[in-house]
């Protein structure tokens, strides 16, 4: 019975160690795959011709491509009617497929920025996100085409929520727009985290005490076909290890030869002198 449960335990601690060494490779190769979902294209296109879009505009609408997979929607009261926008980051918020941000009212819609003419921006810690070519008034801003601003601030720990309109500027001839916030981690600065010389080599030296011990077991294992405490990469060694310490700590600190005789020494027999024999014949009567 006894043994069959150490079986039991040996398989448990080789499926325990070659879990921990795929989840290091995984580790390694999620940056790689990260980088590479990254780069895809996002459905905005930025103003102007594509060979003079800048760069800097594409830097940013790839920052919020997390993003994308999300849609915001808000409930407006302006008098007797009611309003609701809808937007999405490169995507289709309604019914029209270019339309990012758009306007409800009951089965009306009014797109109010498309995303296939978009310009970006940003701050220290916001970003706007301009939606040009909606649809034109009807009588305000010269009927010019609507247009939709989005102002992305900084907040820490969410990645988008608190979508909510502003106000609509449309009291000018020219350039009105509707004005929208919300709240993401994406606008936060960059915080740039150096390690120091000093976790650099504890992160290398716990790695390579890591693989050590599960590249070892494993050999010990599968090769020598070690049982039990001898799986353990250089088990007499680690065993031994702390008679080693006592006596490295006694060749080391002990002041003096450890040959030296002692100080004080018993007396030996060849050192005690002749008894004298006592005789006390005298005392007896004649």
């Amino acid at each position: 019975m006894t043994l069959k449960w150490n079986d039991r335990h040996e398989r448990r601690i080789t499926w325990a160690l070659l879990s921990s060494l795929v989840l290091m490779l995984s580790v390694v190769m999620v940056p790689v795959l990260t980088e590479e979902t990254n780069n895809n294209d996002l459905k905005c296109d930025l103003l102007g011709d594509e060979e003079v879009e800048s760069n800097r505009e594409r830097e940013l609408l790839q920052k919020l491509t997390p993003l994308t997979s999300l849609s915001f929607s808000t409930d407006v009261q302006e008098g007797q009617k009611k309003y609701t926008y809808k937007f999405k980051v490169c995507g289709a918020a309604g019914n029209d497929t270019n339309g990012g941000l758009v306007q409800t009212e009951v089965n009306k819609e009014t797109v109010i920025g498309r995303f296939n003419e978009t310009h970006i921006y940003n701050g220290t810690d916001w970003i706007m996100l301009v939606y040009k070519q909606g649809d034109k008034y009807n009588n305000h801003c010269s009927k010019e085409e609507r247009t939709a601003m989005v102002m992305i601030s900084c907040l820490t720990g969410t990645l988008g929520k608190n979508f909510h309109f502003i106000g609509e500027e449309r009291g000018k001839e020219k350039n009105c727009f509707y004005l929208f916030e919300m709240d993401s981690s994406i606008a936060c600065p960059k915080v740039d985290s150096h390690l120091s010389l000093g976790s650099i080599l504890l992160i290398v030296f716990f790695s390579l005490v890591a693989v050590y011990i599960i590249v070892g077991f494993l050999y010990q294992r599968l090769v020598v076909g070690a049982k039990g405490m001898e799986q353990y990469p250089n088990y007499s060694f680690w065993k031994d290890l702390g008679n080693l310490t006592a006596d490295g700590c006694d060749f080391v600190c002990r002041s003096k030869p450890r040959n030296e005789p002692a100080a004080y020494r018993g007396i030996g027999d060849d050192q005690l002198g002749e008894e004298t024999e006592e005789r006390d014949d005298h005392l007896l009567p004649m």
